[in-house]
């Protein structure tokens, strides 16, 4: 395995660069855009994500102002990409990918209402 397998298999290790990877895989998406879609994440955490995906060479980045455009680089990811794109069309990656989500989510966890109980 060369040095560049290892960098794109520990980008895509991260249930969060993989659901920026499907989000601009297909078309070009704002950095705004990207947290927008995920809102559960605060924007600097969307941004350090974005720049892991950048260092690693997985997307490219277009500034036009002050914004910045993304969008995946798929040969970069060579067989990886076949992988990536079979488990974003399978429903079950999507609830896998919600528990990972959730298990790696930082802060305070959702309170669940509590049925009192009649006296």
């Amino acid at each position: 395995m060369t040095v560049l397998d290892s960098a794109v298999l520990a980008a895509v290790a991260s249930p969060r660069r993989r659901e920026i990877l499907r989000l601009v895989w297909t078309r070009e998406l704002a950095a705004g855009e990207i947290h927008a879609a995920m809102p559960d994440v605060s924007f600097g955490a969307v941004s350090l994500q974005l720049r892991a995906l950048s260092d690693a060479g997985l997307v490219s980045v277009r500034r036009e102002h002050r914004h910045r455009f993304y969008v995946a680089r798929r040969e970069a990811l060579g067989p990886v990409a076949a992988a990536l794109e079979g488990m974003w069309d399978d429903a079950l990656w999507k609830l896998k990918l919600h528990a990972e989500l959730e298990q790696t989510r930082r802060g305070p966890k959702p309170e669940r209402r509590r049925r009192r109980r009649k006296p």
